[in-house]
């Protein structure tokens, strides 16, 4: 006993003539079935080069449409000549042109004679069908399709939502379970019979005419009504995209292929020449007995599917723009934001540069101008230090700027005074470490010796795009990590704040820090902010203070307790 092979051919018939080959001088006869719609000298002379070998014939040619039944007449009419002249047959293997026999011929005929009673057949009920993207289930059994989905997209889609609205339902042969699968399959010779030589047959082709994508259920349905023993499998390696393409496999993939332990693998690109040499090399010698397993390599796919679907962390592409909070991360990497601590401090970023070892900007979002590390015109990535271009895309500015230095921490300044267009992207992305001393913005003003009158007017601003920007800090969709303290708050003890953020950002920092930045003068910040109160604006933001409070110098570090055991 041995198994045949009918296959599907309608291009790249050098390759498939190969492949036919392999089969055929392996001991199974071969039985092709060339696309009817492949005309020209490259079929015909496929046709004519097989006169050498005696157990390579071809059946009747159908036009074989995707997603029409041309393609189950097709399988139909091969198999039954196929059977008709070898009455030595158990199994019938079903394959295309572009698939690739991955194994030796023997290998797959010893695997197929120990199991002489098993039908290969993906099949499965279309609740369970986990395949189906964007497409019709049940519905392509209860609807008609007399349309091309390919080439007559409007009508098949206004087809579809007219028996919709109709409620058109037709009815399935008493008997059969609609069932779904791989079109590539193997069944016995007596299960195979069983189908062909049906009395109902006519009934079952002439529903099936109409059903959508039939050569994935033709099959799979009717095996189910007449085998003895169903694996529900394919022996032939195919893997899909999340569109249901099929993936194409190119001459990298041989490691790949050889892991899978599979029988057969589709699509083969026509012009991997090192997977066709590798496989269909008759040197290759059997090997021990080994069961197909394409779970070998479903990572992989499954990791090539995600990468489709989400990209990369924090990068964009103009091929797979994402939608509006539904990107794969913001940004690809933690980043930290200081609001308040510029004005604070002198020279913060630089001694912050020097605490945690990296390079700290100044204000990236200051009106006019961007302030990066050591002040360069262009930073990594050649993002240029001119605004015009950041304003054009301020969201696009950040990510660029957190991307082009993966594995670096970027850090920088943040004021009211800034662009607020990014306040909500930052507070909701789980890389931001937001820190802000809030009414820090004061201190510039109460050190500037400008009209008390344009301070007021300005303050009153500040203090209006701060509130703002800390009610959406403090609101629930925020995903960053936020710390804030009103200015008084933070000044009580500086140090530990500071550590506190220090930690975070490095948290094996080897020891811990000795001294603060050098802070700036405040004395008379109190009476500063009763004057603004005395002229009729409200500091809300600073925290209490006391008008004769002196700030000249800064809490010293408070020992942490500890316990002497």
């Amino acid at each position: 006993m041995t198994f045949g092979v009918v296959m599907l051919c309608h291009t790249a018939f050098d390759r498939a003539a190969a492949v036919a080959r392999f089969w055929a001088e392996g001991g199974s006869p071969v039985v092709i079935h060339v696309d009817a719609r492949a005309a020209g000298d490259d079929a015909k002379t496929f046709i004519s080069s097989f006169s050498d070998l005696k157990n390579v014939s071809f059946s009747r040619r159908f036009p074989c449409e995707w997603g029409s039944f041309g393609l189950v007449a097709a399988s139909l009419a091969a198999s039954e000549q196929l059977l008709a002249h070898n009455a030595d047959v158990s199994h019938v293997y079903l394959t295309s042109g572009s698939c690739l026999p991955l194994r030796p011929h023997a290998e797959l005929a010893e695997y197929l004679e120990s199991e002489p009673a098993t039908d290969f057949i993906e099949s499965v009920t279309t609740d369970d069908v986990p395949w189906i993207v964007d497409g019709l289930s049940m519905e392509r059994f209860t609807l008609r399709f007399p349309f091309s989905w390919r080439t007559q997209r409007r009508l098949f889609d206004g087809y579809v939502k007219l028996q919709r609205r109709l409620g058109v339902r037709r009815r399935i042969p008493t008997g059969l379970a609609p069932h779904l699968g791989s079109q590539w399959w193997c069944l016995t010779r007596r299960t195979l019979l069983s189908i062909l030589q049906d009395p109902r047959r006519a009934e079952f082709d002439r529903y099936f005419r109409r059903v959508w994508i039939p050569d994935e259920s033709y099959f799979q349905t009717l095996a189910r009504a007449y085998s003895v023993r169903i694996e529900s499998r394919s022996l032939t390696l195919s893997k899909f995209d999340i569109q249901g393409r099929p993936h194409i496999f190119y001459d990298d993939h041989l490691q790949l292929l050889r892991r899978s332990d599979c029988f057969v693998a589709r699509k083969i690109w026509p012009h991997a020449s090192r997977l066709y040499e590798a496989f269909l090399d008759k040197k290759t010698t059997v090997q021990e007995r080994a069961e197909p397993q394409p779970g070998k390599i479903d990572r992989l796919f499954a990791k090539a599917v995600e990468r489709r679907i989400y990209g990369r962390p924090g990068l964009y592409m103009q091929s797979r723009f994402p939608v509006l909070d539904h990107e794969n991360g913001k940004t690809c990497a933690p980043y930290s934001v200081f609001q308040g601590f510029a004005d604070l401090f002198e020279n913060f970023d630089g001694w912050m540069a020097k605490t945690i070892g990296t390079r700290v900007h100044g204000n990236l979002f200051a009106p006019g101008q961007i302030a990066f590390a050591g002040r360069d015109p262009e930073f990594n990535g050649a993002l240029s230090d001119s605004a015009a271009l950041r304003d054009y895309n301020p969201r696009a500015f950040l990510t660029n700027l957190i991307w082009n230095t993966r594995g670096e921490r970027q850090c920088f300044q943040f004021s009211p005074r800034d662009l607020q267009v990014l306040n909500r992207f930052m507070a909701t992305d789980p890389n931001a470490q937001i820190s802000v001393i809030s009414g820090g913005w004061a201190i510039p003003l109460f050190r500037s010796a400008r009209p008390f009158a344009a301070l007021r007017a300005e303050a009153a601003l500040l203090q209006r795009t701060e509130t703002d920007h800390l009610a959406l800090l403090r609101s629930p969709s925020v995903k960053a990590r936020v710390r804030i303290w009103t200015l008084a708050d933070f000044l009580e003890n500086p140090m530990e704040h500071l550590q506190a953020i220090i930690d975070e950002i490095n948290p094996r920092a080897p020891r811990r820090v000795a001294e603060v930045p050098r802070m700036v003068d405040l004395r008379g910040f109190g009476q500063f902010l009763q004057n603004l109160k005395n002229q009729g604006m409200q500091p809300t933001l600073m925290g209490d203070f006391p008008v004769d409070h002196d700030w000249r110098a800064v809490s010293a570090p408070r020992d942490r307790p500890y316990l002497v055991r």
